[in-house]
């Protein structure tokens, strides 16, 4: 037991949604000077009850206590002036105004006179004790993705917060960022504020966290558990209810023929400047090529080009030596290519639509579920409940919106509409990220399932120990061009081959 007070005490805490109890009967404890890590897989409830607690969401039951007095917020507003600020995981600023300026956003003062030079030196000053060093006169559009979370953090700390909610705050940072942010936020708790992080990354919260609760399907399956004296295999198996795998098992197997074949590839990105360099890359059937790349390289790009979603300048793209160069998507789907792009929610799938609209995208002209002009609601439902079952995507049924769905079920989602396709080749982009660690088990395993049935599969992730566990080869991408193709495991020479070291070019 410790004598630190509690800063916030959340009893009993009841949320229900249409066909989910996302909170059942939840307590939860916050110290001052502490950072307490809120565990879970994807859905388990953690972004709930903490909305609830940030005054977005009112629970239905249950009550909550800051610094011993008894709350109920209405609104985020309320939340802030008792203390306690939200820092989502997408970040809610204006990109065309400065950091002072959204910092200062929705203030009731100052009303009439902004006095923006004194406010940009008072914003200097916070980040300064906190370790939040940016430019107050910047526009948010020029920063970072790490100084743009800074400035979410500022807005909440300008506001008086002693309490700040980090959303899964490194869903977005790279390494360096991330270690950034956790000197950051071990130099707020040294001066009183205290830290809840929501993740589901093992790792980190060994790392940043001096408690961990876990929940697991709205409930809280361990409380009060320190970090120190306990293990990522024990708080995986808390959050998933069995033992975890950290290694898959990638058995060996003879890849056959080439299947997907890029060759001297040529492609712009958005901004019209080049992207891809004159590319070159085989992947053959039953076989796995990691591409390893620092993000930017051009890995969207070419991806992107594969699946006919971007023009190439120049170049070819043949699958099983058929050309697909600047082909209509519709050639590639029907060709047998499979697509899991990196974007779930805009690229993936239609956030709007049932589970059943989401499954036979790609099958919605075809016998049984197409009949001539013709669409069999009755055979695209059983086809939905069908691969809802085999893959377990956890929804109420398979009307409910594919928006309501976890991260890790809308991967499943995406996973079961491809592979129904029984693809000869598949371009599987980020397929893990910003999943928890049972929803990744799961898909590395229909990965290498889909390896075993002699597709030929794209890998393309910023995870490098992802790519060493299930790639037969790594490819280097560097500045839109292969610059390696590595078949062992060295860690050291695919990190200088990312980062473009001369010793290894």
């Amino acid at each position: 037991m410790t004598d630190t007070p509690n800063v916030v005490t959340m009893r009993g805490i009841v949320k229900r949604f249409p066909g989910v109890l996302a909170s059942d009967h939840v307590d939860f404890d916050l110290r001052r000077g502490e950072i307490h890590a809120l565990l879970g897989e994807n859905g388990a409830g953690k972004s709930t009850l903490m909305n609830i607690l940030a005054g977005l969401y009112r629970a239905d039951a249950g009550a909550i206590e800051v610094h011993g007095k008894a709350v109920q917020f209405g609104s985020p507003r309320q939340a802030i002036q008792a203390g306690i600020g939200m820092i989502h995981q997408h970040f809610m600023l204006v990109p065309s105004q400065s950091v002072t300026e959204n910092i200062l956003l929705g203030l009731t003062h100052p009303r009439f006179w902004l006095r923006l030079a004194e406010n940009e030196r008072v914003v200097s000053e916070l980040g300064e004790r906190f370790g939040l060093k940016v430019d107050p006169k910047a526009k948010i559009w020029q920063l970072s993705v790490g100084e743009q979370q800074r400035v979410e953090i500022l807005k909440m700390l300008y506001r008086g917060a002693d309490v700040l909610i980090l959303d899964e705050p490194t869903a977005v940072l790279g390494p360096q960022e991330t270690e950034q942010l956790f000197k950051t936020l071990r130099n707020m708790t040294q001066q009183g504020k205290s830290i809840i992080f929501i993740s589901h990354k093992l790792n980190e919260v060994m790392s940043i966290a001096d408690r961990v609760t876990v929940m697991r399907r709205g409930r809280v399956t361990a409380a009060d558990v320190a970090t120190k004296g306990s293990t990522t295999a024990e708080l995986a198996r808390l959050m998933v209810g069995r033992d975890v795998l950290f290694r898959v098992h990638r058995e060996a197997q003879e890849p056959g023929p080439v299947v997907l074949q890029i060759e001297d590839l040529h492609a712009d990105n958005d901004r019209g400047v080049p992207a891809l360099r004159g590319l070159s890359l085989e992947v053959r059937a039953g076989e796995i090529v990691g591409l390893a790349g620092v993000a930017g390289n051009g890995q969207r790009e070419l991806s992107e080009v594969i699946t006919g979603l971007r023009r190439a300048k120049s170049g070819r793209v043949r699958l099983n030596g058929e050309n697909l160069t600047n082909q209509p998507v519709r050639k590639a789907i029907e060709r047998g290519l499979a697509h899991v792009p990196e974007d779930r929610n805009k690229v993936g799938s239609s956030p709007n639509l049932s589970l059943t609209d989401n499954l036979i995208m790609k099958q919605y002209a075809e016998e049984p579920i197409g009949r001539g002009w013709r669409l069999d609601a009755g055979e695209a439902a059983a086809f939905a409940n069908r691969l809802k079952h085999s893959y377990e995507i956890s929804a109420p049924s398979v009307e409910t919106q594919a928006r309501l769905l976890s991260g890790g079920n809308l991967q499943r989602l995406i996973l079961a509409r491809e592979i129904s396709t029984k693809p000869k080749a598949m371009i599987a982009m980020q397929p893990t990220q910003g999943l928890d660690v049972g929803a990744v088990e799961v898909v590395h395993n229909l990965l290498l399932e889909q390896r075993k049935q002699g597709v030929a599969i794209l890998l393309v992730s910023e995870e490098l120990e992802e790519l060493l566990s299930l790639s037969d080869r790594i490819a280097v991408i560097y500045e839109g061009t292969i610059v390696g193709d590595v078949e062992s495991g060295d860690v050291e020479w695919i990190g200088q081959l990312m980062t473009g070291s001369s010793g290894a070019l």
